[in-house]
């Protein structure tokens, strides 16, 4: 019941923690997280099989205390507990009840519809996400119209609003699906984005290694033409 965790991994749980603090690990390869709000919900399929379900409370605690060490090896063989262990060194850090945790449904989420896809890149998502905080924009657009897809970071409730566009694709659907800039807590990477016109959103990660993907919800004044 040893193991350790790859910094793939790492990345990935820190990424969850900042979508909700709290984890419910589930015994295998996948690891799941939903937002308190339930509007962000993200799976990915990692190298580790964990051994059982345990329930962490506090996840970026948790993450520190790996930091701790260098190295670290977990033990699961206690049912309330993990031990951290690096040489001479040791952390015990207990699971919650995972009653009081936020956890996404057991069933499969899948899109009801898949109407647009494009693609973006790293550079495109860190360019947007530093232009809505240096403009302090608090919304993303996907726009369809002239032709071409635009990811487009703005105040949608301000008609003079600052704003910062970029071109991602083309299409001969006019539409204009809105995201909260704060609900695209995604790790960095390239991207494949299918929208649902029901106001749903897949972001999948395309390098092939892992396996990651995220849902994330669309705001209910989304427009869509198809």
């Amino acid at each position: 019941m040893n193991m350790k965790l790859s910094k793939q991994t790492i990345a990935i749980l820190s990424n969850y923690s900042d979508i909700n603090q709290s984890i419910l690990v589930k015994q295998g390869n996948k690891l799941r997280t939903i937002s308190v709000m339930k509007n962000i919900l993200a799976e990915a399929e990692v190298e580790e099989e964990f051994p059982k379900d345990f329930a962490i409370y506090d996840l970026p605690q948790f993450l520190k205390v790996l930091r701790l060490h260098q190295d670290p090896e977990l033990d699961f063989k206690e049912d309330n507990y993990v031990t951290i262990r690096e040489g001479r060194n040791r952390s015990r850090y207990f699971f919650a009840d995972p009653n009081v945790i936020v956890s996404p449904p057991e069933k499969q989420l899948n899109l009801p519809s898949e109407d647009i896809t494009f693609q973006f890149n790293q550079n495109h998502l860190s360019q947007l996400l530093q232009a809505a905080n240096t403009l302090d924009l608090p919304d993303l657009a996907v726009i369809g119209s002239s032709g071409v897809v635009r990811l487009s970071v703005r105040d949608k409730k301000n008609d003079t609003s600052n704003d910062h566009s970029i071109v991602v694709g083309e299409t001969d659907k006019e539409f204009s699906f809105n995201f909260k800039v704060e609900n695209i807590k995604i790790l960095p990477g390239n991207y494949t984005v299918t929208i649902s016109s029901k106001c749903l959103s897949k972001f999948t990660n395309t390098v092939e290694s892992q396996e990651l993907d995220y849902f994330i919800a669309l705001e209910p004044d989304s427009v869509y033409n198809g």
